[in-house]
């Protein structure tokens, strides 16, 4: 879910800024994703990843470098739409499902590839980074998911906006994106 709740980040904080600052708002995006795919390309295009490794580290890698561009695009594409049409939303939150698959599909194959630390370093330590992005953002995701699950069987008991009560109301006060899933 890491590429998903970055996208989803990315999405609300262009909401909180005014239309006119959004295109400044899209090239820090571009500058960010050129970050966050330069050490991906350099990992998947290293002659030393071609190593043997027992997991399949590399296609899913690059799996990862995918997501990564699709998460850009929608982010570039949510950001432009005001409001978004609800098919996009719902393609949005299937990229989630899709994400969270790839997310624990990059948690198993980490885990079970530690010989490859010693073969094809690189790639192994990249597949940490990015299985301790996707384990937080899943938690994150689940913590968000619960008060929401939460306020629906109780109405008003986590967030009441127009009584200014319930556990959440503090937080989301002062950052209303913290609440919208």
């Amino acid at each position: 879910m890491l590429h998903y709740c970055l996208a989803h980040m990315a999405f609300h904080l262009s909401r909180r800024l005014p239309r006119h600052h959004r295109l400044k708002f899209q090239v820090i995006v571009l500058i960010c994703v050129t970050a966050a795919l330069a050490p991906q390309l350099y990992v998947l295009l290293s002659p030393k990843s071609q190593r043997f490794c027992q997991q399949p580290l590399l296609p899913n890698l690059a799996c990862c470098t995918a997501s990564t561009l699709v998460a850009t695009g929608f982010v570039v594409v949510l950001s432009l739409m005001d409001p978004v049409p609800r098919a996009y939303k719902a393609a949005f939150h299937g990229f989630g499902v899709a994400s969270f698959t790839q997310g624990l599909c990059t948690a198993l194959l980490t885990a079970a590839a530690a010989p490859c630390a010693k073969t094809t370093p690189e790639l192994y330590y990249l597949s940490v980074v990015l299985t301790v992005g996707c384990v937080l953002s899943t938690v994150f995701f689940l913590i968000m998911g619960g008060f929401w699950i939460a306020n629906r069987l109780c109405p008003g008991s986590v967030l009441n906006q127009c009584a200014q009560s319930g556990v959440c109301y503090e937080p989301v006060s002062q950052c209303s994106c913290l609440w919208h899933i």
